[in-house]
């Protein structure tokens, strides 16, 4: 079933309408839906490499936007709608480590989900579960999805085609490793004051 969905999105970043199926994909999957807007992203870019800002933004404020759903849904219908979408995706431990995280590193924990190829509906669901400052939710979502889209798109911009391979399999871990080089820096500059 995964796989069908994945061919579909990904057949929709051909089509004439690819930058609105971007837009709602983009939404989707920052509160329920389980193909990131990658799938579409990437091709779109190669294929009109100018217009590579253009679909990192519609990337990235649709994906703030529904981030929004997903907090809402967190914080309005956990039981109801929340917890089943995790149990869908067997997302249940993943929940119950963002709350050590929330608890040890507050904002930090989320933009880390916002860069790196975690399930951002988890976070989201459980910003608004936990009641997690709004503005600092916002400001984080666009920070940390903008560094992902717009890197992701730039990468393909200035590299082409030959850089596609390269994010598909190991961009994960490159963000990866950013934030732990980013978080280690704040820890041993607080360690060392």
């Amino acid at each position: 079933m995964l796989r069908r969905l994945y061919d579909w999105v990904l057949s929709l970043a051909g089509a004439r309408y690819a930058p609105q199926a971007l837009a709602v994909i983009s939404f989707a999957e920052s509160s329920f839906f389980p193909i990131p807007p990658d799938v579409m992203l990437i091709p779109m870019v190669v294929a009109k490499r100018a217009k590579w800002a253009f679909y990192a933004l519609i990337s990235t404020l649709s994906s703030v936007a529904g981030a929004f759903l997903g907090y809402a849904i967190g914080a309005l219908l956990f039981k109801t709608i929340g917890e089943p979408i995790l149990h869908f995706y067997g997302a249940e431990h993943t929940f119950e480590r963002l709350v050590e995280w929330y608890n040890q590193w507050g904002g930090w924990g989320i933009f880390l989900g916002a860069v790196t190829p975690l399930p951002y509906k988890v976070l989201t669901i459980f910003s608004g579960s936990v009641g997690f400052n709004l503005l600092v939710f916002a400001g984080v979502s666009v920070v940390g999805r903008g560094l992902r889209f717009f890197l992701v798109a730039g990468l393909l911009y200035w590299f082409g085609e030959p850089i596609r391979a390269f994010i598909e399999r190991r961009l994960g871990l490159m963000f990866a490793l950013f934030c732990i080089l980013l978080i280690g820096g704040f820890l041993a500059l607080r360690f060392l004051n």
